[in-house]
């Protein structure tokens, strides 16, 4: 059980468990704050027109290296 939590899914990516870990926050944290934009922009439409989308578009290009398919381009009538 403990090999199947920590240690086989970061092998199947080449990672070790912290270099996985480290890759995992670094798409938390702009979550996070790409959540918190979308509140925001949620109660004040003007605030944070672009934020949320633009931050999954640019995580998105990382995980796919840029290789998505269809993927958005225009940001502004999205949240």
């Amino acid at each position: 059980m403990f090999r199947q939590l920590f240690i086989d899914h970061p092998r199947s990516v080449g990672e070790t468990y912290l270099q996985h870990q480290a890759v995992a926050l670094s798409f938390a944290w702009p979550l996070f704050v790409a959540s918190m934009a979308a509140a925001l922009h949620a109660v004040v439409p003007g605030l944070c027109r672009t934020t949320g989308s633009r931050t999954i578009l640019e995580l998105h290009a990382r995980i796919t290296g840029g290789h998505g398919r269809g993927a958005a381009t225009e940001v502004e009538y999205m949240i």
